[in-house]
Order: structure tokens, then sequence, then C-alpha cells
């Protein structure tokens, strides 16, 4: 398929698009659904004031739950899909607003369930556990409601704040119509005045070409024409921080950080000594821009040169069947049975593959899970897009393997685990590519790419993280995230972490405005750490062969069944310790010391 061509999703043929009937048959059987779920909330609140009656009721309640969650998950990812696959289609944007709408009604239902259990005395709840022993499927659940005892509000509080969450995705859904289906670019003309069309799934494409005025122009007109809006898209993050700050202080936080990760049982020191252990490290990235600078032998390196491989002539077209092929040679290492799920995911169309008019940007395997995952891709048939694809089936194959193993309330891994499966997949393909070629310069060009992971994944995210964590505070302090605030804060954020030998151009002071991340809650450092941990994994699954598969498998099919400290512990590495990161920026110094080497 020409990936050249932005097409209609009409004109995209079926087997490149994802089955979405694997969930629901029609848009009909949809809103049957959709009306059936209606009923949830009285059923719920039948067991209001009863949680601590009897450990039958308790168990009853959380059967309930476990019904509520697969079936609303089912709804609002069919709705999901399908507004993400063409995000101009205003009846796939009203559906998933439907979907929301029936989310929001069934956890106001819900919310005097954790008040309630808060308030079952320990001694009560022991006994619960021996009369009732199938209550031990949900001890974590309890344990998870019952830590945050001091955040917990009464049934009343509680209720507001959950009718409050459709509200409070507003400035997210905002900014993401924004940049997907209103954001539109005139086309940009490379070094012979061809025109190329620009769209916020061909920017980075476009920066990776060796036409250095085709990576220029696209650039400036990205930026110039994003920054005609760029007091829309900050009043956009400015009213994100504001609800975080609504629903933080209201819970009792000290923070908007505090908040976030605390729902995951992830410190807040893990965050900030990420920033601290990558600031010791900027030595490595300064390497790296100075060699980037020299191999592309320009005086001055620009922005737009962040992108382009150092060894462009050796960039090979790799189409969506040979991404495929190479992927599954690459992880077999992970056993027949994981790649036999990975061919299932192949076949049976888990995947929407290409670009097409009004599609969301980027990339990403979707929250459900069942029957089985989905994942967008926007494929353009080059190394990065192969590197996606083993990137969003590792989300996909964690997702698969934790609801497999898990029952319904721990089925669902928290965000800090989430990057490492999809990262590690990354690493095995990049040794699997390594090891098959002796050539110099393709070897320099694979190289390349995995110095490109780290600049990309490690200083990049964590050049986001401190940009966001930033961003937090200036809201606490009560300042307004006005464009010029960000553009000035980004700008030397992007300066200390790509050093004297970037020109860092005015352009890149807006890069925050194309940033979906930024409205995920504190989630990019969470790349960084799991980069780190995956490359650990990684080494020790090629290193030491069946154990190490063994215990990264039972971390897989982990889900939330305990801390995401010690779910990494059981696939051999502590987070708590900032060895992962510094060991994964060592490999980072060596692969610039061969590259140096290899083009010398």
């Amino acid at each position: 398929m020409d990936v050249s061509k932005v097409l209609p999703r009409d004109q995209i043929p079926e087997e490149f698009t994802w089955n979405l009937k694997d969930m629901f048959e029609s848009d009909e059987a949809w809103f049957k659904e959709n009306d059936a779920l209606k009923e949830l909330p009285a059923q719920i609140l039948s067991y209001r004031g009863r949680l601590g009656e009897s450990a039958e009721t308790l168990l009853a309640f959380f059967r309930l739950q476990d019904e509520t969650e697969v079936r609303l998950g089912t709804l609002y990812g069919y709705a999901s899909c399908k507004s993400d696959q063409d995000t101009g289609n205003g009846f796939y944007q009203d559906m998933r607003g439907k979907a929301m709408s029936t989310l929001v009604a069934v956890s106001s239902a819900a919310a005097f369930a954790s008040p309630e259990i808060m308030a079952i005395p320990e001694d009560t709840l022991n006994l619960f556990y021996v009369a009732q022993p199938s209550l031990e499927e949900y001890r974590r659940s309890l344990y998870q409601i019952r830590r945050r005892a001091a955040h917990i509000l009464s049934p009343a509080e509680e209720k507001l704040l959950s009718a409050a969450g459709e509200m409070a995705q507003s400035a997210g859904n905002i900014a993401s119509v924004f940049r997907n289906a209103d954001l539109k670019f005139p086309p940009v003309k490379d070094a012979e005045g061809l025109e190329h069309e620009l769209t916020g799934g061909s920017f980075v494409p476009l920066l990776e070409s060796s036409d250095r005025v085709l990576r220029e122009n696209a650039f400036k007109t990205y930026y110039n024409q994003l920054g005609a809006y760029r007091n829309t898209v900050a009043a956009t993050l400015d009213g994100q921080f504001k609800q975080l700050m609504f629903f933080s202080r209201a819970r009792g936080y000290e923070s908007t950080i505090e908040a976030s990760l605390d729902r995951t049982e992830v410190p807040v020191p893990v965050y900030l000594n990420l920033i601290e252990a990558v600031h010791q490290n900027m030595d490595k990235m300064y390497r790296y821009v100075a060699l980037r600078k020299k191999l592309l032998g320009v005086d001055e390196l620009h922005m737009y040169d962040v992108y382009t491989p150092i060894v462009a002539d050796a960039a090979e077209k790799i189409p969506f069947s040979e991404a495929k092929e190479t992927v599954l040679e690459a992880l077999a290492v992970l056993g027949e049975d994981y790649t036999d799920l990975l061919k299932e995911g192949f076949a049976n169309r888990w995947i929407d593959v290409y670009e097409n008019v009004g599609k969301r940007g980027g990339a990403y395997s979707s929250g459900v899970s069942r029957p089985h995952p989905y994942v967008l891709l926007n494929q353009k048939d080059t190394l990065d897009s192969m590197f996606t694809l083993v990137h969003e089936m590792g989300h996909a194959l964690h997702s698969y393997h934790s609801t497999k193993n898990q029952p319904v309330s721990t089925s669902d891994y928290v965000i800090f685990v989430a990057e490492v499966a999809s990262t590690c997949n990354e690493v095995l393909l990049m040794r699997h590519l390594l090891s098959k070629t002796g050539d110099k310069k393709q070897r320099a060009y694979l190289i390349n790419h995995f110095l490109d992971q780290f600049k990309g994944t490690i200083y990049r995210q964590t050049m986001f993280a401190e940009f966001e964590l930033e961003m937090g505070r200036m809201a606490e302090r009560g300042e307004t995230l006005t464009a010029e605030a960000l553009n000035k804060k980004y700008h030397e954020l992007n300066k200390l972490y790509f050093g004297p030998d970037m020109v860092s151009d005015d352009e890149i002071a807006l890069e925050w405005a194309r940033i979906p991340h930024f409205f995920y809650n504190y989630y990019v450092f969470q790349y960084a750490t799991g980069f780190s941990a995956a490359v650990a994994i990684a080494n020790r699954i090629l290193k030491e062969g069946a154990p190490a598969v063994a215990d990264y498998k039972k971390f897989l099919s982990g889900g939330c069944s305990t801390d995401p400290i010690s779910l990494l512990k059981i696939a051999g590495v502590d987070m708590s310790s900032p060895e992962p990161i510094n060991s994964a920026l060592a490999l980072f110094g060596e692969l610039i010391a061969e590259m140096e080497e290899l083009t010398a």
C-alpha cells in the first residue's frame, strides 16, 4: 500500500483495519448494550449501606463490579476506537461522549463503596475472609482502597467528585480534537520544489528525511501554524492542571504529582530521582549531540536535524508484511507461545495499520483487552514504524497475559510498568537486527536508531517530565499557564538537555503544544524508567535464556496483583534504586563509543 498518500477511511482495505466486530457486531448492538448498562446504577445502589453487613454481601458487590468493569470497558473501547479511526466523524464522537456519560453515571453510583469499605473494622474484615474464602480474590483490591484512608471522603463528597469526572476530561478532549481533527497544515516543499503533505502523522517522518530543506520547511511550517493557536493550547493545559489541583486538594494531597503517583503506589522520589540521575548523565547526551553534528557534516545542528538518521543512505523501506516477519524472528527468544499470540493478532485484525484522513495520530495499544487487545498504528514503512509495531504489540501482549492470568480485579497493570513490555520488545528487536549484520554502514545505521531510542526515551521523556513537574508547580503557585510562560520554560529545558552543540531554534519553544501526554497526569516519566527496566530485562533474557523468560512471563501475567516495584523485582529489576537508569545510560555511552569507532 502507498503510504505517501493519506486516504479517506472508506478507501483503506479492510485487511489493514481493526475488526471491532469482536466487541460489537454493529453500532446498533453497541447502543442496545449502552441502554442496558443504564440499569447498572440501580443495581449498584442496592448495595449502598450494606457492604459491611456480611462477607456474602461484600463478595456479591465485588462480583457485580467485575461484570461492570468488563462491560463498560468493552462499551467505551468500541466507541473510543471508532472515534479515533476518524476524529472528524461526528457520529462516533457523539458515541464516545455517550459512553463517557454512561461511565460517569455508573462511577457516581458506586461512589459510596470506598467510604463504606473504609468503615469496615479490621477485625470484621478478617472474619469475612474466613467466612467467605472467595473474598481472598479481592484482598488486593480491599487493601488498595483502605491504604488511601486519608484521601477518601464522605459518600456525598465522593459522589460529587465522581460526577465531576466527565467535566475533568474536557481539557484533554478539546486538545485532542484540535490536534487531530481541526489543526491543518499547508504542504511543504523539498529541495527540488516538490510538495509534500504535512499532517500530524507525517511530521516526524518528514523530519527523518535526508533532504535538509524539506526537514527545515516541515519544522518551521508545523510550528508556525501551531503557534497561531498557542494561546488556545496553553488554555487547555491551564485547564488540565486546574482540574488536577481541584481533585488533589479535595482529597488532601500536598501536590498534583503526589495525587497522581499515589494511585499506582509509586513514591514521588522515584520521579525526582529520575530527573536527578539524568542530570548527572548529561555528558553522554552532549557527546551524542556532538557526534550527530559531526556525522551530518553541518556547521550548525538544528532541532530539525534531530530525527534524520546519521547514516541516511542505509535507510530501507520496510513494508508492513516484512516488518511483521522480522518482529516474529526477533521475539522468538520469548517462546513459541508468545509468537503464536503475535501471529493471532496479525491474522485476526487486532491492528489498524495505516493513516487515513482524520485518524488520530501516533500509535497505541488500547485499554481494551477483552476479547483481545486492539492496536492503532500510522504505518509509514520505515524502521521506526517497525519499532512502533513491536512496541505496541508488547503492550498488547502484556494486556493479554494479565487478563488471561489474573481475575478482573487485578488484571489491569498500572502505568509505572506499562512501558516495560513494549520497550523490552524494542530492545530485543534491536539486538536481533544487530546480530544479523556485520556491514559497517548498516550496523552504524542501526546503532544510530538505538542511540535515538535512548535519546528519545530516557533524555527526551525526562525533559518532558521535568517540564510537566514545573507546570504543576506553576499552577500550585497560582500562576496561569500562559503560552509565553510555557515557551520560556520549555526553551530553557531544551537548551539544558541538548547542550552547547545544538541550536535550540525559537520554534522548538512551542513543542509542548503538540505533546498529548501532558494531559495524561504525570505519565511520561515512566517511559524513561520503563526503558531502563526493559534494557535490564532484555539483557537478562538474552544472557540467561529460559529462567529469565519464565520470570519475565510471571511479570507479564502479574497485572496489579502487587505493587509495581515488587512486580519488576520478579523480573529481576529493582527500580527503587537509580542503578537501572545509570546502567542504561552507561550502555548509551558504550554505543556512542562504538558509533564513533564505526564512523571514524
